[in-house]
Parts: C-alpha cells; structure tokens; sequence
C-alpha cells in the first residue's frame, strides 16, 4: 500500500480535503475489517463519481462527433466508461496498489480485479468533484479516462480486430481455451488464453469469460502488431 501523496503526484491533483481521497481508496471490506460504518468506505463516492463521469464523457463526445447519432453515441460512451476500460485506465496510473483492502479481499487478489479497481476509479472522480468541483473533476477524466480514445476503443473491440486482422491474413483460426478461475463464487476472475490455430496468441483475466477473452485478444494484438512492426524496420 503506497502513500497518498504519491497518488496525488501521479494524477496531477492536490486535495484539499486529503480524507476524500482516503475515502475513495478505502474498500469495504476493509471497513468491515475495521468494524467501521458503512458509509465510510468508497461506495458512495463511487456512485457520485459514475454520474460525474457519464456526464463528462457525454459531453465530450457530444461535441467530438457532431455528426455521430444517438446510437452510436451510445455504444461508444458504453465502450469508454465499462469496467474492463476503466480497470485499464486504473492499471496506468497504478491505482490498485493505493487501495485499503480487507485481508480476505487481498489475499483473493482483490487489488488486481477489475471489479474493485474500476469502481476504485469512479470513487475518485467523485472525491475530485467535492473536492475541487466539476471543472477539476472534468480534466481528470479528460486526461485519464478519454485520453487516447482509439486505443481504448480498441481495448473494447479487441475480439472484433483481432479476427479481422487475421481473417486472410494468418492461416489457422482462432480459439478460445479457458486456463481457469479463482474468487469468491460471487466475484470470481476468469483466465483464458487465445489461439491461432497451434499458438498461443494471448492471454487475459476478467471478471467474466467475455471480459477475459476481451483482454487476451487485445495483448494478442498488441502481439500482432508488435511483429509487424519489427518486419518493417
């Protein structure tokens, strides 16, 4: 567990009110650890800072794509703000080493699910909000969270790319082969690996099948991408 100062460091951001960001780090099975209320972990700054964060992502590709329908609009804030993104966004500012867990839920690996570490992140968009307002809360989620959109949108598309990378491109086809699980039955973490044909391409976890075949087809793009580059060089 690293200081706060750090973290503050690390996000650009000073509180002035250092007791909100220790709020937003602190997990609830901590608090239970601790015999402390239940308002005293981050589930409430968590539900504060999703509002917070749906509103700004609205109204940045509200005016980003002037052109884009409802729809679409939709889908692609959808792709920006859902747990396995905001779980990457957490993981590049390494968010889960900050955080105050139980020690059943750090024994069970809680510091590195995404569950907690994209809910962890919302927490602290809402502390930024009571802290500094809208417009401190706003360039945090500018800077941390719609920051390089495409490749986030990536990250969120990866099994769609992924196959059309290597439809006609890479003889064999892909598969998925599940390497897993462990957690809680009511929070498990999924592992998967994917193929082409007889190699492993990948290899990804999630709190679902889904989202760990998202991950393991984006570092097999990565992989791809990666090999190409060198051949070109």
């Amino acid at each position: 567990m690293r200081e706060l100062k750090e973290l503050e460091k690390r996000i650009g951001y000073h509180f002035q009110n250092p007791e909100l960001l220790e709020k937003a780090l602190r997990h609830s099975s901590y608090a239970n650890e601790h015999k402390m209320n239940r308002i005293e972990c981050n589930e409430r700054l968590e539900f504060l800072g999703d509002a917070v964060l749906e509103l700004v992502s609205s109204e940045h590709l509200f005016a980003q794509f002037p052109q884009m329908p409802e729809g679409e609009l939709t889908r692609l804030r959808a792709s920006l703000v859902c747990e396995p993104t905001l779980a990457f966004c957490a993981r590049e500012i390494e968010l889960g080493s900050f955080l105050r867990l139980g020690k059943g839920e750090e024994m069970t690996g809680g510091r590195h699910r995404d569950s907690v570490t994209s809910d962890a992140l919302e927490s602290v968009i809402g502390a930024v909000y009571l802290d500094g307002g809208f417009a401190n809360a706003k360039e945090f989620v500018l800077r941390y969270v719609l920051n390089d959109m495409e490749h986030k949108k990536l990250f969120f598309d990866s099994k769609t790319i992924f196959q059309e990378m290597v439809q006609g491109n890479i003889p064999g086809e892909i598969s998925y082969h599940p390497l897993g699980e462990s957690g809680p039955d009511h929070d498990k973490t999924f592992s998967v690996e994917v193929w082409i044909g007889e190699q492993c391409m990948g290899q990804g976890s999630g709190r679902t099948k889904k989202a760990a075949e998202q991950m393991a087809a984006y570092r097999a793009i990565c992989r791809l991408k990666a090999t190409d580059n060198k051949q070109k060089q």
